[in-house]
């Protein structure tokens, strides 16, 4: 098999976390180089990797360039990213700036696979929540098609990086030394007031036994940034701008894995059994749906795992052709670097060669 040079840009949650990922998937690397501001040594699961510093000449000869992206800032990928595809690079971006480009694909493989064919040099990873959305919701739209889209997320920390789960930690500790303090667990004095934080503080509000409905700024309509790129991308990803996309984004005191409760409004009615078989074959879906036992998709079971759960499925038993689905999915692996790598792996599929055999990854 063909190996290619590939570069991971970002050692933060995610640069790790494509790290990971391209070693489990077994990714055909040849030589892999990774980037950060600071060159030094890093551990992934027992593997040492020394960082280079970031450099525009760093990326000569590099196939494939995956730049880890920070959610809500300007990052790398603005300053490099041209920089590699001028040495020939192709960049897969998880970071915010691309995104919405019209010359620049916007892809989930399991739904629009094949955008990748029109990029000029850069591919973009959407949102978080975006990804695990609309891999759960297209064979809903491929079969019936929708025509509101209702959402509220349950995000956890490490959506906003390393830095939300230190603080999420530190803050946690700090209300349990109160409580060893104190004669009730229900004294509503336990809660953070000033804590001289060892990190920046990476959330607006207190992120211990608390939840708030705001990630990233406040933009348009009162929605937040996040609100509207799940708006924005969900409509590019599935090339349908009439659909109504309404979504309330909201902080929770969970590690890793983002929920979401989605409500639609269809075209035409499918039944909720019909949806549940409908997705339990869909690719990059596992259906838990028992709640008579209490099986539903929850975070804590889905951390480390690459495919989007789904659960308490539901018809709307007073809008004929409403429903409601429980989505949850590992933010940093399919939200993030799993997706990434899946679109790498696209990228290099015999699909994506051209007839003579040669490497169709440039501009």
């Amino acid at each position: 098999m063909k190996k290619f040079n590939v570069a991971v840009v970002g050692v933060g949650a995610v640069g790790e976390e494509m790290l990971r990922v391209l070693a489990e998937r077994n990714f055909p690397v040849n030589e892999l180089r990774v980037f950060a501001r600071s060159a030094r040594e890093i551990e992934v699961d027992g593997r040492k990797y020394a960082v280079l510093a970031i450099s525009p000449e760093g990326f000569k000869g590099i196939d494939i360039a995956l730049f880890a992206g920070t959610e809500g800032e300007k990052g790398a990928s603005l300053t490099y990213a041209p920089e590699a595809i001028k040495r020939g690079s192709v960049v897969i971006d998880n970071g915010v700036d691309f995104r919405m480009e019209k010359y620049v694909p916007l892809v989930v493989p399991e739904v629009n696979a094949v955008d990748i064919k029109k990029h000029k040099g850069i591919i973009a990873n959407p949102n978080c929540s975006t990804i695990q959305m609309v891999v759960a919701l297209y064979p809903i739209y491929k079969k019936v098609g929708i025509k509101r889209i209702i959402v509220t997320t349950l995000q956890a920390s490490s959506g906003a990086g390393r830095g939300a789960v230190e603080q999420l930690f530190i803050e946690t500790e700090e209300i349990m030394k109160q409580f060893d303090s104190r004669s009730s667990i229900l004294d509503p004095r336990l809660r953070v007031s000033s804590i001289e934080h060892p990190v920046s503080k990476s959330l607006p509000q207190q992120a211990a036994f608390n939840v708030f409905p705001q990630i990233g700024s406040f933009a348009e309509c009162d929605y937040t940034t996040e609100e509207w790129k799940m708006v924005k991308e969900t409509q590019k990803i599935m090339h349908d701008n009439k659909i109504k996309i309404s979504s309330t984004t909201v902080r929770v005191p969970v590690r890793t894995g983002h929920s979401e409760a989605i409500y639609l409004e269809t075209k035409k009615f499918i039944s909720s059994d019909d949806v549940k078989k409908l997705l339990a074959k869909s690719s990059g879906i596992k259906v838990i749906d028992d709640p008579k036992n209490c099986l539903y998709p929850m975070p804590i079971d889905v951390e480390g795992k690459d495919d989007v759960f789904v659960g308490r499925v539901r018809n709307d038993p007073f809008v004929k052709t409403g429903l409601w689905l429980w989505v949850v999915a590992d933010n940093l692996r399919k939200g993030a670097a799993t997706n990434a790598i899946q679109i790498a792996e696209e990228l290099i599929s015999p699909f994506f060669f051209k007839k003579d055999g040669k490497k169709n990854l440039g501009c």
